[in-house]
């Protein structure tokens, strides 16, 4: 979701661009050297001094990339975290560089470096050319697989880490679907509640006397997975990393399944299916919320 979809342009159109270079000017931070403008990035930590004005007048990326990030922070936010390629490694300390020229350079910046995706079809590479313009596009891929699949199975690696992204898997019904395996757990509780409906079985409050009966190996291992939910959350915030909560999901939902496969919910003791029936909602809720931090949807059926 984008509160703000910047253009560079309107960086140049409202003159924000030329305004920064000026006010580098008056610092004495920018000189001109073989009838090009460069900014003394060297003096803030970068390894060399980086141009901002070309010989011909036009200006480089780096030109409005400091007038972009100065126009973060005047607009009052203290805590900015870009998001580039890889390959962009490199670009960092001019900008730091930037920030620390600008008098931001005490204020949070964080960079997050995404790795590569390669996308396969059923273990095969797609192939994909430069020279020739053969591309498939992220639109492409959520055109072909869903949003669900592309969101969940993008977010099942860190950042760091490449991605191997099979089109074939995402369109699975099976297990083999990271996504189709955590969202039928939903799926399959919403059923058996609506089971529990039918016969007149309604879930207690959530207490110790209500959870006595829970004393099985695989319910104990249930609890204890969802108690560890509220750290998850605060570490993914707090480290920028949403794979947490994707892997979080996929052991709840391995851990339901092997419960599933072993015990019945609705016994016909009424004091156990009761308990039952209370901790599959409370793993349904968990996954349905899990889910929806990460964009993708819970559904009832499927």
């Amino acid at each position: 979701t984008f509160d703000n979809w910047y253009s560079e342009q309107s960086l140049y159109d409202s003159g924000k661009v030329d305004k920064s270079i000026n006010v580098f000017r008056q610092k004495k931070i920018i000189y001109e050297k073989d009838g090009a403008w460069w900014f003394k990035t060297a003096e803030f930590g970068d390894e060399k001094d980086r141009v901002v004005v070309r010989q011909n007048g036009q200006t480089t990326y780096f030109a409005s990339d400091i007038a972009y990030h100065k126009d973060k922070y005047d607009r009052g936010f203290d805590h900015v975290i870009d998001v580039w390629g890889a390959d962009h490694h490199g670009y960092i300390p001019r900008v730091r560089a930037a920030l620390k020229a600008d008098g931001n350079g005490d204020k949070e910046f964080d960079v997050i470096l995404i790795q590569l995706v390669n996308l396969l079809r059923e273990g095969e590479l797609v192939s994909m050319s430069t020279r020739s313009g053969e591309f498939v596009t992220l639109s492409d891929v959520v055109k072909e697989v869903g949003s669900d699949a592309a969101r969940f199975i993008f977010l099942t690696r860190h950042h760091e880490s490449p991605l191997d992204f099979d089109l074939a898997v995402a369109k699975k019904k099976t297990s083999d679907n990271p996504v189709y395996y955590v969202q039928y757990v939903h799926a399959r509780i919403s059923s058996i509640a609506e089971k529990a409906g039918e016969r007149n079985i309604k879930p207690g409050n959530w207490d110790t006397e209500a959870a006595s009966p829970l004393t099985e190996p695989e319910e104990i291992r249930l609890i204890k997975s969802m108690a560890g939910f509220p750290e998850i959350i605060q570490s993914s915030a707090k480290l920028m990393e949403p794979h947490r909560i994707t892997y979080f999901l996929m052991d709840l939902a391995a851990s339901f399944h092997a419960y599933y496969n072993r015990h019945r919910v609705l016994t016909d003791d009424p004091v156990i299916a009761k308990a039952r029936l209370c901790l599959v909602l409370a793993v349904q809720k968990i996954i349905r919320n899990g889910l929806a931090l990460l964009g993708v949807s819970a559904p009832e059926k499927m």
